[in-house]
């Protein structure tokens, strides 16, 4: 089983650039295979073929102008390499998340410096080109705490502003999530271009919370968010139809009782849909939660990362995997995940890579 991981580079982080690794599932052993170099890699996206990926290089000045960039790559399907094609603007500054819409024509990018969404064009060959549209959604900031929060929670990060951390599609529509205004905006794209639906956006379940991540129930009518500052997961309806969501529950991300700081990161919903799995930083542990047959989750235990400040959580695509990207101790680490319970079990298995942010896998 082939894998990439993204690592931070230069100033930011330890990182080489963008790891070729594989892990054999019988043993669960892990090894680096080489590296891409560039800076800052912060997201790695695949086109829905697999033949071009598409990194987004958190940097904040690209072409003289005051911007991120984007690299495609081809895909080696046999060994998974990659080999460069071409670099272009990411339309704002610090891109933190990308990826491809299903018909495989455009680049969906999520500018977090700036809270900017960008739509960049993929030509046959694979390459990028300059964004064909920009959005700058306006809107207040959120509050400076979270009023959800655990007790004694001092998480502060990004209400200085508009910060764009995620952009997917979801069928006919496009969320993006941000940080700082405490938005999940919905949007749909046509002809290169994003529009805002109706409504255009839905608030976060709680002030100062700092929506981050998104993920959906297999079923494709649960939405799953995680909230950076609060450290809590919504759960909302979504109607594919008229791209609405309904607030179904919140809850906390991590063990009841807890006190003091930590960040939320990212989920993972198992492929049967009856586990969630939720990353904390500062806790350094994966939360686990069993999904309800109406898709509200509740709580079941949490496993130590065996590593610091878990960025990303990832099942791999069989689903018998779990990846914890621990950006501060420089790792990721491997977990072995019991269809039956949702339970993690360690592997001991450890994968060196300097201030990891994400792990990606080649489609099948």
């Amino acid at each position: 089983m082939l894998f990439h991981v993204c690592s931070y580079t230069g100033a930011s982080g330890n990182g080489e650039g963008i790891t070729l690794a594989r892990l054999e599932p019988e043993t669960g052993r892990l090894e680096a295979l080489g590296s891409v170099a560039g800076p800052n890699p912060a997201w790695l996206a695949f086109a829905p073929d697999g033949r071009h990926a598409y990194a987004v290089n958190e940097i904040d000045e690209f072409g003289g102008a005051a911007q991120g960039a984007c690299t495609a790559y081809r895909v080696d399907r046999d060994s998974g390499a990659l080999t460069a094609l071409n670099t272009v603007g990411s339309g704002g500054a610090g891109p933190a998340h990308c990826s491809v819409h299903p018909g495989g024509g455009h680049l969906l990018v999520a500018n977090y410096g700036d809270g900017s969404l960008a739509v960049l064009p993929i030509a046959a060959d694979g390459s990028l080109g300059a964004a064909t549209d920009v959005q700058a959604p306006a809107g207040p900031v959120g509050a400076d705490r979270a009023e959800a929060g655990p007790p004694g929670s001092f998480a502060i990060s990004g209400h200085d502003g508009s910060h764009a951390h995620l952009i997917e599609t979801a069928g006919r529509f496009v969320l993006s999530t941000d940080l700082g205004q405490d938005r999940v905006y919905v949007w749909t794209l046509d002809q290169g271009a994003l529009r805002p639906a109706d409504p255009p956006f839905f608030p976060a379940a709680s002030a100062g919370a700092g929506p981050r991540h998104l993920a959906f129930h297999p079923n494709g009518r649960v939405l799953y968010t995680t909230y950076e500052e609060a450290s809590q997961l919504a759960v909302h309806a979504w109607d594919p139809a008229t791209g609405r969501a309904t607030l179904l529950q919140q809850l906390g991300s991590l063990p009841p009782g807890f006190a003091g700081s930590s960040f939320a990161s990212a989920l993972a919903v198992s492929r049967d849909g009856r586990f969630l799995y939720s990353g904390n930083r500062l806790h350094n542990s994966i939360a686990i939660f069993a999904v309800e047959p109406a898709g509200t989750l509740r709580w079941l235990d949490a496993e130590w990362t065996r590593g610091d400040y878990p960025n990303h959580v990832a099942l791999d695509p069989t689903g018998r995997f779990l990846f914890a990207c621990n950006r501060r101790s420089d790792n990721v680490t491997l977990f072995r995940v019991d269809a039956e319970s949702g339970r993690l079990a360690f592997t001991g298995r450890y994968l060196p890579a300097g201030s990891p942010n994400m792990v990606a896998f080649l489609p099948g």
